[in-house]
């Protein structure tokens, strides 16, 4: 068994198969991340918000789970292996700064974009955000120059004015999931009947 052991641990040190283990490593990370990161956030979503019975919750969180898991999973597959075909077809083998963004448009597309899944609102959009701050920095960066002081003071202030706007008199154009939240926070809080309703519960 040892010897079984150390043999495959050297195989799999060959340089010549590490392209081809980054895959199935990478695979394996996206499906163990995706899995931390909704299991923790559907656990704790499904006890606050969420109606129903232990089990039906229980049901809900392990399909958002796995969904998530194999969709990260399934998405650093396809990213990392169109990565490594790019590479192959050219003689130098070399790969090109364009070619990660061919591959995640590829794999988004495939993975994210034919579904219009809540779930995958919820991750694209976390990362619209993340890439469009990521945009504006890479802008300040380019042109030499340092953004001005009041910058995220405005940015904040804009966003959270559209969104009190759009809440108040458009609210089916948002996310069902923050059209909740928002609920719970400006609309429930204008009722009550008794003490009770007042502090201790919503309704």
């Amino acid at each position: 068994m040892n010897s079984s052991l150390k043999i495959i641990n050297e195989t799999i040190k060959l340089g010549s198969l590490q392209p081809f283990l980054a895959i199935l490593k990478g695979t394996r990370n996206g499906i163990v991340y995706g899995a931390k990161v909704r299991f923790a956030h559907e656990v704790v979503i499904s006890i606050l918000f969420r109606k129903g019975n232990l089990k039906q919750k229980i049901i809900q969180i392990l399909q958002a789970t796995r969904k998530h898991a194999t969709n990260l999973g399934s998405f650093v597959f396809i990213y990392k292996s169109i990565l490594l075909i790019l590479k192959l077809l050219r003689s130098t083998k070399i790969e090109k700064s364009y070619d990660t963004f061919i591959a995640g448009l590829i794999a988004g597309y495939w993975i994210f974009g034919r579904e219009n899944s809540s779930l995958n609102q919820q991750i694209v959009l976390y990362l619209f955000a993340r890439v469009a701050i990521g945009c504006s920095k890479l802008i300040v960066k380019k042109t030499n120059s340092n953004a001005p002081s009041w910058t995220w003071a405005a940015f904040a202030s804009i966003v959270w004015g559209l969104v009190m706007w759009l809440f108040k008199h458009e609210p089916e154009t948002l996310q069902l999931s923050l059209q909740s939240s928002m609920q719970y926070l400006y609309v429930d809080s204008e009722r009550w009947n008794d003490l009770r309703t007042l502090i201790w519960h919503n309704k």
